[in-house]
């Protein structure tokens, strides 16, 4: 086993062990997240939140992106969650990432993708809803910034 993998409670990345992502703010970032999430079978959506876009709007910004273009597979909604290419995920309508369930939706990373909370005492508020991990995608005053 891997000392360091170990002493950061890491577990490896498998296509039978996806790792599961919440996504707070769907505009265009978080749509975008979700649209290269889908194509990559090491990643699973599990959680959106945005609390001013109604799921049925959701679908809509996910069908016919203006900015990214026509989707490529089935978006549609089923029970209060928002289906994509099949695969149920959880949607929450939070403005306080503290009091969003993400431990309960199964996100263990969670994309700050609203522009709003970027620093490192603003984004760990999604901790306290039992996110893992925060990866924060505006730029930060105090946070770590990696260009991929």
């Amino acid at each position: 086993a891997d000392p360091l993998a170990t002493r950061h409670n890491l577990l490896p990345i498998t296509a039978t062990m996806p790792v599961k992502v919440g996504i707070n703010g769907f505009g265009r970032i978080g749509r975008i997240v979700l649209r290269a999430a889908v194509k990559n079978p090491d990643v699973e959506v599990v959680a959106v939140n945005d609390p001013f876009i109604a799921l049925d709007y959701m679908v809509y910004l996910c069908k016919y992106d203006s900015t990214h273009g026509r989707f490529n597979g089935t978006v549609s909604t089923e029970g209060g969650k928002l289906i994509v290419n099949g695969q149920a995920i959880s949607v929450f309508g939070e403005r306080d990432p503290a009091n969003i369930p993400w431990g309960t939706a199964g996100a263990e990373y969670v994309v700050e993708s609203t522009g709003v909370f970027t620093t490192k005492e603003k984004a760990s508020a999604h901790l306290k809803g039992g996110a893992k991990k925060v990866v924060i995608s505006a730029p930060s005053a105090d946070a770590p910034m990696f260009v991929m």
